[in-house]
């Protein structure tokens, strides 16, 4: 059974994150793994200072400085708990039963790799513990579980509610297509509103493209508001996004040729580091 893992630090965010990831298990009927990942920690390095101190009083001191790397890691093993266990309460709180809690030491790609077989949807925050609210401080990390993850990402602002409607943008060509259907079929976006946005650009036979893709959605029961644009494509589409209050923005991740890579790669960041809604990132 596929799971919805999510990925908890401890920071502000966490609240947000769970939250997210209870709506998405609800809408998903799926369940919920909480992940904490402890990263490897440096051992601390004193250097050699023997021929100044004594041989006998540096060997106390490495000593010493192990002893409080060995508490150091009892405590974040601590502290992982006593997080998990919260994350826990507030899930069965929502009327979550089905979920598991994972602790694993290690680096977070390391862990997405390990767990795509069971993964469903990832969901994870746009800032982590121990960084500004600044998206550029955690961008390449981000950007990194963007690039080598192979399951949609739900990424979590600094707030979240469950949204009532949500922009995906079609351009015309094979992913975006390939996108509508994920939406289609995937489940977590049915009952919502759906804003299709289109940005005029020189794919063949666009309009008509887009009329169809607006037609698909309708038959399978969303409700749409579509509209044809013209402009910058990142302009255009925040500023349609404030204007009609779009609650979650949908997007494909990044294009396989280098060319195709830069452009929708450089607007699909340029997306995650101004948004202050949810994203999902198809893959």
């Amino acid at each position: 059974m596929t799971k919805i893992i999510t990925y908890v630090d401890g920071s502000a965010i966490t609240k947000n994150v769970t939250d997210a990831a209870i709506w998405a298990s609800k809408k998903l009927n799926k369940p919920i793994s909480f992940v904490h990942t402890i990263e490897k920690m440096q051992q601390t390095n004193i250097g050699d200072y023997s021929g100044s101190i004594g041989l006998g009083a540096h060997s106390t001191l490495l000593d010493e400085m192990t002893k409080l790397d060995e508490q150091r890691c009892k405590v974040s093993l601590k502290m992982a708990d006593e997080l998990l266990n919260s994350v826990s309460e507030h899930a069965k709180s929502a009327g979550i039963t089905n979920f598991e809690l994972i602790k694993r030491h290690g680096d977070l790609l390391d862990t997405v790799i390990d767990l795509k077989d069971d993964t469903r949807l990832i969901v994870i925050g746009q800032n982590g513990a121990g960084h500004s609210n600044s998206f550029a401080v955690l961008g390449s990390h981000i950007e990194t579980l963007v690039r080598n993850a192979t399951q949609p990402i739900l990424l979590i602002p600094e707030t979240f509610k469950q949204p009532k409607s949500f922009m995906i943008a079609y351009d015309g060509r094979e992913t975006a297509d390939k996108a509508l259907q994920q939406v289609i079929d995937g489940g977590l976006l049915h009952g919502l509103h759906c804003h299709l946005v289109s940005i005029k650009n020189n794919e063949k036979d666009l309009e008509e493209k887009f009329v169809n893709a607006q037609h698909k959605l309708i038959s399978m029961d969303f409700e749409v508001s579509a509209s044809f644009l013209e402009g910058n494509i990142f302009d255009s589409l925040m500023q349609y996004k404030e204007q009609n209050n779009v609650e979650l923005i949908v997007m494909g991740a990044f294009g396989h040729s280098k060319l195709r890579q830069f452009f929708v790669g450089s607007n699909t960041i340029k997306m995650l580091e101004n948004s202050d809604v949810p994203v999902v990132i198809l893959k």
